[in-house]
Order: structure tokens, then sequence, then C-alpha cells
């Protein structure tokens, strides 16, 4: 967990973007009184300027290993059907596990592009419940989940028989800094089609495998990251 939501805190956003959906749990400021010792004060303000100069501010970085500690874990899946070749509408299931401990959240999904939105599982929550094109969240504790699925219109026609599925940017935020992510995708598709690139490529950190019908992402990293996979029709 970053060094800023270890005190109880409420009112700075953190901004979490995910496929189609945002996620946006309420935190605030520490309440502790001030330390009179000034140069005691003096020291832990150098310290945090000097933990704000490290936070990266959205450049795409993968990592080779995890940090300490909990890590946020994205995991999605999506399967094109035939009929997504003609409307452009994929199925998607996606669940978030180690959510950040907070009072109040929000998963934000992009109207028009989302439709058939529901909530399959939560555990360590109070409540959590769909409320127009967003899933609100309540009460979240520790080692949480939650599982959703819904139909996102993520696949785009090329021309000349091809086809991009487009997913992101995923991201962790907070104010301006972006924090670790691990990332896994699992995208099925029918053996009319045939992957032929995809973006990004195999990397340190970051894991490309694919077989007939199937491409698997996983990645780790901070920043903002766009995934494109792209098919032609045998």
């Amino acid at each position: 967990m970053p060094w800023f939501w270890k005190k109880r805190l409420v009112a700075w956003p953190l901004c979490l973007l995910v496929l189609s959906g945002t996620w946006l749990p309420a935190i605030s400021a520490p309440s502790e009184p001030e330390d009179p010792d000034w140069p005691a004060w003096v020291d832990a303000e150098e310290s945090q300027r000097q933990r704000i100069a490290a936070v990266n501010e959205g450049e795409l970085v993968f990592l080779d290993e995890p940090p300490p500690g909990t890590l946020h874990r994205h995991q999605a899946r999506l399967v094109i059907t035939g009929q997504s070749l003609l409307d452009g509408w994929v199925l998607m299931e996606q669940c978030h596990e180690n959510l950040d401990r907070v009072a109040q959240a929000q998963i934000v999904f992009n109207p028009g592009r989302t439709r058939a939105l529901q909530i399959v599982d939560f555990h360590n929550m109070d409540s959590a419940f769909v409320e127009g094109d967003t899933i609100q969240l309540r009460g979240i504790r520790e080692a949480s989940k939650i599982c959703a699925r819904l139909e996102t219109r993520a696949l785009h026609a090329l021309g000349m028989q091809m086809f991009e599925l487009r997913n992101g940017p995923f991201m962790r935020r907070f104010l301006d800094g972006y924090y670790p992510l691990q990332l896994s995708i699992r995208v099925e598709y029918p053996p009319e089609l045939e992957l032929f690139d995809q973006e990004p490529e195999n990397q340190p950190g970051c894991a490309v495998r694919s077989a007939p019908g199937l491409v698997e992402l996983d990645a780790l990293f901070e920043g903002e990251l766009r995934t494109r996979f792209r098919f032609v029709v045998n």
C-alpha cells in the first residue's frame, strides 16, 4: 500500500482506469495533530517531497519484480463471438482483488459502449450495487474482491477482413501519481479469426502467450497501459 494510504484519510479522489471502467474511491486527508518539533517536521516534509518526486506521472514502465506489500490485481476475460464481428460487442468478465481500503468507491463505465452490466460476486466489503453505468462500493476491507460481467463495444473493423480489439488505458492512479498494477487479460476468439499482431509485445514485465483461439497477456506496470489485439479472417 502506498505510504499516503497508511493513515485514515477523506475527499482526495483516486482514479483507477481499467478496461471500460474507471475506479474512483473516496479517501481523505490525515487528521493527526501537527508535530510541535520543528526539525522533525522539516525532515518529514523533505522525506515527503522526495517520495512525491519519485512518483510515476503516467509514463508506462514495466516492472521486473512486484513491489513489497499487497498488490492490486485486475483480471479480465473477453470473448469475441461471430456476432461480435458484425456489431463490435464483446462479452467481458472482470475481477479486482486487493482493492484500496476506503469507505466509498465506484467503478465508472463508458456510457454508450457498455450494456448488461451486472455484479457476479463480491467479498470483504459492506455492499456493492449497480447504479446506471457505475458499480458503487461501500466499506472496502482487507483482501477484498469484486467480479462483474458486461458487454463492451471494443472490437473495431479495420477493413480488408481485419479487426482490432482495443482496451485501456489501464492504470492505478492517485492524484497525479501512478502506482503498480498487476493485469491479466485472456481473450477468446472464434476459429475464423487468426491473431497476427498485438501491443504491447513480449518484454520483461509483460508476457504474451497465444494458441489457436486464445491469447493471454500478463503485465506488471506503472503508468498507463493500452492493449491492442489485431485479427484477420481466415
